[in-house]
């Protein structure tokens, strides 16, 4: 299943979702359909909030990364109740986008290392350090499981400015070759 990518001024966007465990209904036909949503959409990465579930589960497929960072060829993996716990003292600013809020990129500042704990898709639990894109695609995803955008991290100056365009991406004025959903 393709799930419509829910769209900037959603409610379940902002929402700090909820933990999950191992019986969670559907798991794996939820996480199958997370992927074929995210690589339909031409994303690197996709949390549980963008399909409209307040669940702490997250995936990522960093492989088109791969030319600028040959780690990423590999780097395909499901986050569930993902906590970081620690993070470097280097930040670096890029560029993000992101599938909820369509068209629109901005430079962000993010640590480039960090520390975090979570299930994988089996629920084998892990702790691990991740650097550079991978960090930053991670922390991206979980932003969305603590109902945090990418446009919350820009200068405050910035966000003056970028309002009238999150009114419009809200309301839709937009073109996207994915399925959106609007609130109402």
């Amino acid at each position: 299943m393709i799930y419509p990518i829910v769209i900037y001024g959603s409610p379940v966007l902002r929402k700090v979702a909820q933990e999950i465990d191992k019986d969670y209904p559907e798991l794996d036909k939820f996480i199958e359909d997370m992927w074929n949503t995210m690589y339909h959409s031409d994303g690197v990465g996709l949390a549980a909030p963008q399909v409209g579930k307040s669940i702490r589960l997250f995936v990522i497929d960093g492989s088109p990364f791969e030319e600028d960072d040959p780690k990423m060829k590999e780097f395909k993996k499901v986050f569930i109740n993902a906590k970081i716990i620690d993070e470097g003292n280097e930040g670096i600013i890029m560029n993000e986008g992101c599938l909820s809020i369509p068209l629109l990129r901005e430079d962000v500042e993010r640590p480039v290392k960090i520390r975090m704990e979570y299930y994988d898709e089996n629920f084998n639990f892990h702790d691990e350090w991740f650097e550079g894109m991978a960090a930053r695609i991670i922390q991206h995803e979980y932003d969305h499981t603590q109902g945090i955008m990418f446009t919350d991290k820009v200068a405050p100056i910035k966000k003056r400015l970028l309002k009238g365009k999150l009114q419009a991406i809200s309301k839709g004025r937009f073109n996207v070759d994915y399925k959106v959903k609007l609130t109402k």
